[in-house]
Order: structure tokens, then C-alpha cells, then sequence
């Protein structure tokens, strides 16, 4: 169960969810602090006011990251505390956050990996169009530009993009993230806007960077629930929808054909130029991995007439996932064979599963996580052995953290945050992953 000497161990956050004080220090207001703040969108109407504090206890949240022996750590970068008004004037005090974070982590060992956007928005152009209006791509080249300028020389992995199939489908689409829209013309569109960002972020490092960069996507293998034409036809419908649909035009120049037959006439024809800009060359994909789709043909389910069949007596998270590691080998080696060997790094795998508010004296016993990160571990190594060229392990997440519109209800973390007193608790799930570590994954033997 070796991993390769250069295997990246690490986790990951994300701004919103656990820095804290979004305003502070000439930050300007994201479409999250708007969303957040609208009565009924989240869960007990909760918000990242606070979070986990990160904004003000990095110092200590990078010393429990040495102690767990992370050698790799992924956090994202909040536009609206380097560009308030989303273009324009820089915020110093903003780069200043993140310059120490960075040199925090490389005192300790550990490398930076960078993401430009984790679906937090200036409000100010959200307010102008936000990702409808096709000078967002501008917009997004700008920020990306400051933020490799200032932090380049620190930073050796960007990514440019986490989960735009999220954004769209959870903020344009279905309505239940920021911005809280509903219109499949929005979909398509925000998804087009989205990757053109993608490539100009990437044409813009290419002329100042010196490191790495590529783009991370949450992709789920898609199984048919039976051998019915009709449902392989509604696995192809899904998987071009989560998978394939940012892929594609990333890796090959092109949208799946089946983009037409899912979205009908709110699909256009996009320019070939646009096309051309979104292919730009990478240097490594990211791939967040949760669980499967076990798909079945349903008519009434819009706007797939596809729906995700529950599996009975399987192990399912606290935010209703079925627990399926080999669907992770599966994903890994699917796009070694799809897309060429293009170096990749699991940039998102854990597992929700129900940790008390308070930590006990004796600490939190997690076992079922325990047992979900072993069993995703031995799949990437799996993955590894069938030629996928896997660097790297992110685990999701280091701290509980707000997980989006469910709130504070939902707990990723390996560390446990008393939410009242900000108290940093590892779990055994952190004892567990940080013998994974100083074994190299040997540990994953026993």
C-alpha cells in the first residue's frame, strides 16, 4: 500500500466556510454574505460571520496541520477581500491574509495549493451580471493576475476553478446555493461564462506565472440501475451533465452533444473562438469524489429524466451518500482512458457522519469515517496501481466548517469545532490519517 515518495498528503477548506470575518480589513461583501443573510436560505440561519475564526487562528489551525504531518495544503482565496468591488482597486490588507497564511504553511513544511474561486462572488458583480455577463471572464483574468503577482513566488499549485457544475447547478438551476437563481437559460449560459474564466485564468498565468495550474471538478461516476435501454440512456444524459460537461470543453474543445437534449433551445451553438480559449493546456486536474449515481430513467425528474436510485443496505453519509469507494477507482482511471495521462490530485474526498457539539473529555470517536477514508485511500492507490498518475490526496475537510446552505448541521472535518468556543478538537479520524501519513499509506495494510 506504499504511495509513490512524492505523494502529496493534505487537506482542504475553503474561505467562506471557515475564515470568519468577511468584512474585516477593507474586504468587500461576496453573493455568499448576501445568501447567507436572507432569511430562509440556510439552515438555522446560519452564516460565516464567524465560522471557524480561521481568519484570526491560522497560526494555530497551520500548527494542528504539522502535527498531522500534512504535507500539502488546499485552501481558496476570497475575490472580494484582494478586488471589494471585484475589479479595480487592490486591498493590500487582503494580500497580506494570504501572503502569511503562505508563509505559515511553507515554515511548516507544507506546500499551498491555491483556489482562485470557491463560489464566493464579489456582490458587486453579481450586481453587475455576475457570471451572465460575459465580461466576467475579464473580470475573473484581472483578479487571477493580482493574486499570482502577489503570491506566485510562494504558491507552486492554482487552481483556477472548484466545482463549477456546483455553481451552476446549485446557484443557477435549482436555486438552493448563491445566488439562489432558477432558470435553465441562466445554467447554460453561467456554464459557458464559467469556463471561459477558466481559460482566460489560465492564458493570464502562462504570461506571469512560473508554477502550475489546472482546474478541479466534482465528478461522479454514473451506473446504470439496469440494463433498459432506457436507463443507459439517462446514465449518458447524467454523466455528460456532471462529468463530461466541463471536461469536454476543457479538455477537448468541445460540449457534449447530449447538452442539447438536456437543456433543449436554452443550449447555444458557442463561438468556435470561445471554444478555443477554454482549451488551454493544464498542468494537473483536480478531481472531488463523494459517492456514485446509480442512474434510472424518470420522466418527471427535470431536467435530466434521470434520477439517482438509493441502494439498499449500503452505508449512506449524513448528507444522504452512499458510501461506494470503487466508484473513486473507477472515476480516476475513467479519465486517464478518456482524457490521456494528465497528472491528477483527489482534491476533495471525506465523509459527513454524526459528531457531538461538545468534544468529550476522551476526545470524538469517528469511526464510520474512519472506515470511509480508509477504504477511499486504498481506492486511490488501486487507482494508482491501474496507471492513473495520481499525485497527490486532499482530504475534505480539516475543520467542521459551514457547509454551505445546510449550515453548521453537517460536520466534514477530522478536526471538531465546538462552534460557541472555536475549541479545535482532532477526532480519531485525524490520529487515523496522520498514521497514513508518516507510513506513506503503509498503515492502510493492517
Amino acid at each position: 500500500m506504499r504511495f509513490p515518495e512524492t505523494f502529496l498528503w493534505g487537506c482542504a477548506t475553503s474561505a467562506y466556510q471557515i475564515e470568519g470575518s468577511p468584512l474585516a480589513d477593507g474586504a468587500g461583501p461576496s453573493i455568499w454574505e448576501r445568501f447567507a443573510h436572507t432569511p430562509g436560505m440556510m439552515h438555522n440561519d446560519d452564516h460565516g460571520d464567524i465560522a471557524c475564526d480561521h481568519y484570526h487562528r491560522f497560526r494555530d489551525d497551520v500548527k494542528l496541520m504539522r502535527d498531522l504531518g500534512l504535507t500539502s495544503y488546499r485552501f481558496s482565496i476570497a475575490w472580494a477581500r484582494i478586488l471589494p468591488a471585484g475589479t479595480g482597486a487592490v486591498n493590500q490588507k487582503g494580500l497580506d491574509f494570504y501572503r502569511q497564511l503562505v508563509d505559515a504553511l511553507r515554515e511548516g513544511g507544507i506546500t499551498p495549493m491555491a483556489t482562485l474561486y470557491h463560489w464566493d462572488l464579489p456582490e458587486a458583480l453579481d450586481d453587475r451580471g455576475g457570471w451572465l455577463n460575459r465580461d466576467s471572464a475579464d473580470w475573473f483574468a484581472e483578479y487571477a493576475t493580482t493574486c499570482f503577482e502577489a503570491l506566485d513566488d510562494r504558491v507552486p499549485l492554482w487552481v483556477t476553478l472548484n466545482e463549477p457544475w456546483v455553481v451552476t447547478d446549485g446557484g443557477y438551476l435549482h436555486g438552493v446555493l448563491a445566488p439562489g437563481h432558477r432558470s435553465p437559460y441562466e445554467t447554460a449560459r453561467v456554464t459557458h461564462h464559467l469556463m471561459r474564466a477558466h481559460g482566460a485564468a489560465v492564458q493570464a498565468y502562462r504570461a506571469v506565472g512560473k508554477h502550475q495550474i489546472g482546474l478541479v471538478v466534482n465528478l461522479e461516476p454514473k451506473y446504470p440501475a439496469s440494463d433498459r435501454a432506457e436507463d443507459r440512456a439517462a446514465t449518458q444524459r447524467a454523466d455528460a451533465y456532471m462529468n463530461r460537461q466541463y471536461l469536454d470543453p476543457a479538455l477537448k474543445g468541445s460540449y457534449p452533444p447530449e447538452m442539447r437534449d438536456i437543456f433543449g433551445d436554452a443550449w447555444r451553438d458557442w463561438p468556435a473562438a470561445d471554444l478555443e480559449q477554454i482549451r488551454q493546456p493544464i498542468d494537473f486536474l483536480g478531481v472531488n469524489y463523494y459517492t456514485r449515481g446509480l442512474t434510472a430513467h424518470d420522466a418527471t425528474a427535470w431536467p435530466l429524466r434521470a434520477r439517482t436510485r438509493r441502494v439498499p443496505q449500503a452505508t449512506y453519509t449524513e448528507t444522504d451518500w452512499e458510501v461506494y469507494e470503487q466508484g473513486l477507482t473507477d472515476i480516476l482511471t475513467w479519465v486517464k482512458q478518456r482524457y490521456g495521462d494528465i497528472p491528477l490530485y483527489v482534491t476533495e474526498n471525506g465523509a459527513a457522519f454524526y459528531d457531538p457539539p461538545v468534544a468529550a473529555a476522551d476526545g470524538v470517536h469517528d469511526p464510520l469515517r474512519i472506515d470511509y477514508l480508509r477504504r477511499h485511500l486504498r481506492a486511490v492507490h488501486k487507482a494508482i496501481a491501474q496507471g492513473a498518475d495520481v499525485r497527490g490526496y486532499y482530504l475534505w475537510s480539516l475543520l467542521d466548517n459551514l457547509e454551505w446552505s445546510l449550515g453548521f448541521a453537517k460536520r466534514f472535518g477530522i478536526v471538531h469545532v465546538n462552534y460557541e468556543t472555536l475549541q479545535r478538537t482532532p477526532k480519531d479520524s485525524a490520529k487515523f490519517y496522520a498514521e497514513v501519513i508518516a507510513s506513506h499509506g503503509e498503515s492502510l495494510s493492517d
